[in-house]
């Protein structure tokens, strides 16, 4: 059930942030999808500047072809991905709530950001549907721990079928638990830790050997 009081809080800051006169924010929009659906969303405040940054670094920017985001909310990484990335490649964005999609489709109009309403674990049909075989790199901030039985493990075999020879999976978690559903589908993860966050994150990048 959600928080009026809180929707409107949120919506008075992004109006004074000036982005709230084509509908929502993304605060209020950020609020709103955490209390229709924790499970998915994972936190009720969006990851910070400086886990973005952490997160996205170890990525061949020059060499990718097709970035995939899963879970992109109201878009906290989708800037930062767009700014890297080349202007021949392919940004996937695929997400279960239709809020965000349409979010998403209203305030990035960028031609190489694709927002798609649909499961992570049908990441290579929703690839192939856009022409495409192959990731160089997926994100994550899916909270894998407390996601439906069976599907974290089918989430992380998806991804690894869906990414080429050297790609990896960049997930951020506030769990170091998520290790456990990587490790069956990935050999070689490296981690680190970013305290600059609300909460404290777990980031981990799963190579595709």
């Amino acid at each position: 059930m959600s928080s009026p009081v809180g929707e409107q809080a949120l919506n008075r800051v992004d109006e004074r942030r000036g982005s709230g006169a084509a509908g929502p924010g993304p605060l209020a929009m950020f609020f709103r999808g955490f209390l229709r659906n924790p499970v998915m969303v994972g936190s009720i405040i969006p990851s910070s500047r400086k886990l973005i940054r952490h997160m996205l670094s170890r990525s061949d920017w020059a060499n990718c072809r097709l970035f995939v985001e899963y879970g992109p909310g109201v878009g906290t990484f989708c800037q930062d991905v767009l700014d890297r990335l080349g202007p021949d490649a392919t940004y996937i964005a695929i997400d279960t709530n239709p809020d965000f999609i349409a979010y998403l489709r209203r305030t990035i109009s960028d031609p190489r950001f694709v927002p798609v309403l649909g499961s992570a674990a049908d990441v290579r049909q929703i690839m192939a549907d856009n022409g495409h075989s192959h990731a160089d790199y997926i994100l994550s901030g899916l909270p894998f721990s407390t996601l439906p039985a069976g599907l974290g493990p089918k989430i992380a075999a998806e991804t690894n079928a869906a990414l080429r020879t050297g790609g990896a999976f960049l997930v951020y978690q506030f769990s170091p638990k998520v290790r456990d559903f990587l490790a069956t589908a990935f050999e070689r993860i490296d981690h680190a830790f970013e305290p600059v966050n609300i909460p404290p994150a777990q980031l981990y990048w799963a190579w595709k050997d």
